[in-house]
Formats: structure tokens, C-alpha cells, sequence
């Protein structure tokens, strides 16, 4: 077993949100005399507990608003728990929401000493790393340039090169990085991997499964604020896959009975649908058969890939002959059929 690096111990989060939107300060200072303002307890993370060792890489998995980012940030000491206690031995780089801490009235340079002292990094040690700072960001003479005339691209690059400058112990990424254009993007990447080579310790949040099993041993998944598993990265990304992916998409495997047999849902049919760039209904695809099978029809759909596709559903053969036999006014609204039958008699 490896040496702890990151220890954290029945973590929990709270928030408080606001009930009610206040859309301007004088509106707020008015609900605080009359004593207005109600808050709401949200708890993001929930008694939270796991370790990491030296040269482990962890992925940690979740859906949108499970709770990821905010682990992370406490881990980096960026937010303090609600309860609980993180320990961490050795130096991060936290690579989150680069250049989020930069006075946007100063001008590059001085957020260089400014950020390096958020990040815990001595004086003397950003003075003597200065002009490589300033070299790998690209920034030239901007440097001298107050951070408000940056673009978000010039933020994220002097970010990236602050926080990278030391050789952590343990590296913090949360999401893929895609910092600047493809030549600083590349040159970033670089960096990071140097770093894996190294032995840096990794906490890695993503939300693909492929990024996780290439790059961590171990994972985690959180689930509105909880941990839900904890274990080796093929066996965790597993879970994750069968529980969650398919949860989020709407594809979940049939329930069993308490024989064994699998319950079968009447009526409602999934259906595949395929984007291509063109308008229109390919016409060599036009409708296939899925595996042959009567009940489930695959409608290839070509439109525009910025549309919103609308969920498409099928009944079986069996009940579009039964609605056949019942007639059309079974399946017409009877406002629609009423009108058709007035029309008919005003006709003749």
C-alpha cells in the first residue's frame, strides 16, 4: 500500500440559495430591512470519505451537478467544508477555472505574483520564475496589459503557465483543458503529460469513461452529492456506464419479475435516430428494420446537426391493425371529426 497523499474525511458542503431571484441591489437591501430574504440549504457533497496514495491517478466521475467541481476545489483549499477534513501532503497545481482569481484591474504581470500567492507559492520563487511564466503563456508584451482587456483564450494561457510552474506532488484537472489555440493547446498537453511521467499524483474529473480508463487506476462516482463507489477504474467506469449513462440517456435494461423473467413493456418502442449534414430523408437509408424486428422501426432522419431532434415513438404492427379495424374516428379528435362531418353535410 502506497503513502496517503490525500486524505478526505466524512466531507459535507452546504449552500445557501437564495428562494426568491433578486435582481438588483436595491431590491436586495430592501427584502433585508423587511426582512424578506429566505434561504434554502442545498448540501453539494454528503459526507464524503475516501484516500488517495502517492502516484495514484483517480478519476472522478459524475453527472452534471453531482458535486465534482466542488470536491475539487476543496481538496485545493479554494472552498472550506461545511464539515469534515481534507488532508493533503505535497504541492498541487489545481488547474480549475484557470485565471478565475486574477484582478482584472491589474495588469498580467502583477496577477503573476498576485495568482502564485493564491496558489501558496513564495515571493522570491514567482519572482525567479517570472520570465518563464511570461514565456510559456505566449503573452508578449500584453503582459503589461490590465487582465480586463484579456480574452477569455490570454486568461486561461497566464492561468494554465502560473499554476503549471512547479513540479507538483499532486495535479488537479478538472474536465479537459482546452486552453488557447491548437499550438498553445498542444504545448499544454505536453506539459500535463510530463507531469504523469513524473509521478505526479492525478484527481481527474471527466465525464467520458474512455478518458478515465486511459489515464486513472482508481475512480470514484458521485451522485448528487454522495459516494456511490469507490474502486478500481475499469470495475468503477463499469458501474457507471450501466447505472448512470444509461439512467441519463433514457435506455435502462427491462426490469425482472421475481421469477427471473424479464417484464416486458408494452407500446412504447425505442427508436435510432441518425444526423447527417444534408436536409432532408436520405434516400438510399429511407426506414430500415432493426434487426428485423416488426415492433421496432429506425427512422434515419437527416436535418441540420444544430436542430433539436424530437423523441420519435412507433406501435407494432399488431395495434396499428387493431386501430384500423376500430376506424378513423377512434384515433381523430372529436372537435376534428365533428368539423369533418359538417363540413360533408354542407357539401352535399
Amino acid at each position: 500500500m502506497g503513502k496517503e497523499v490525500v486524505k478526505v474525511e466524512n466531507v459535507s458542503m452546504k449552500f445557501n440559495l437564495m428562494e426568491n431571484k433578486v435582481d438588483n441591489l436595491k431590491e436586495y437591501v430592501i427584502k433585508l430591512i423587511k426582512n424578506e430574504l429566505r434561504y434554502q440549504e442545498f448540501w453539494a457533497l454528503k459526507d464524503i470519505s475516501f484516500t488517495v496514495n502517492k502516484g495514484d491517478r483517480l478519476g472522478i466521475l459524475g453527472l452534471n451537478g453531482a458535486g465534482k467541481s466542488t470536491l475539487l476545489k476543496i481538496i485545493a483549499g479554494v472552498l472550506k467544508a461545511t464539515e469534515g477534513k481534507v488532508t493533503v501532503k505535497g504541492k498541487i497545481a489545481p488547474l480549475l477555472e484557470l485565471g478565475a482569481g486574477f484582478d482584472p484591474q491589474y495588469t498580467g504581470a502583477e496577477n503573476i505574483y498576485l495568482y502564485g500567492a493564491v496558489l501558496g507559492y513564495p515571493k522570491d520563487f514567482i519572482r525567479e520564475k517570472y520570465d518563464e511564466i511570461v514565456e510559456f503563456s505566449e503573452l508578449g508584451e500584453f503582459i503589461h496589459v490590465p487582465v480586463k482587456n484579456y480574452s477569455s483564450g490570454m486568461k486561461a494561457r497566464l492561468g494554465f503557465a502560473i499554476a503549471t510552474i512547479v513540479e507538483p506532488d499532486i495535479l488537479i484537472l478538472d474536465e479537459v483543458l482546452s486552453v488557447g489555440d491548437a499550438k498553445f493547446r498542444k504545448k499544454s498537453e505536453k506539459r500535463i503529460m510530463d507531469m504523469f511521467d513524473k509521478g505526479a499524483t492525478v484527481l481527474f474529473v471527466s465525464h467520458t469513461i474512455e478518458q478515465v480508463m486511459a489515464i486513472c487506476n482508481r475512480a470514484i462516482i458521485l451522485d448528487n452529492g454522495s459516494l456511490v463507489a469507490c474502486g478500481p477504474a475499469e470495475e468503477v467506469c463499469k458501474i457507471y456506464e450501466e447505472k448512470f449513462i444509461e439512467r441519463e440517456s433514457g435506455v435502462m435494461k427491462p426490469r425482472k419479475e421475481k421469477d427471473g423473467k424479464a417484464k416486458k413493456k408494452k407500446k412504447k418502442k425505442t427508436v435510432n435516430v441518425e444526423i447527417s449534414d444534408e436536409i432532408g430523408i436520405d434516400p438510399e437509408k429511407k426506414i430500415s428494420k432493426d434487426n428485423d424486428k416488426k415492433s421496432d422501426e429506425v427512422y434515419i432522419i437527416a436535418e441540420n446537426k444544430s436542430d433539436v431532434l424530437s423523441e420519435f415513438m412507433t406501435e407494432n404492427a399488431s395495434e396499428n391493425t387493431e386501430n384500423k379495424s376500430e376506424g378513423i374516428a377512434e384515433t381523430v379528435p372529436n372537435s376534428i371529426s365533428d368539423n369533418i362531418t359538417n363540413n360533408i353535410s354542407d357539401n352535399n
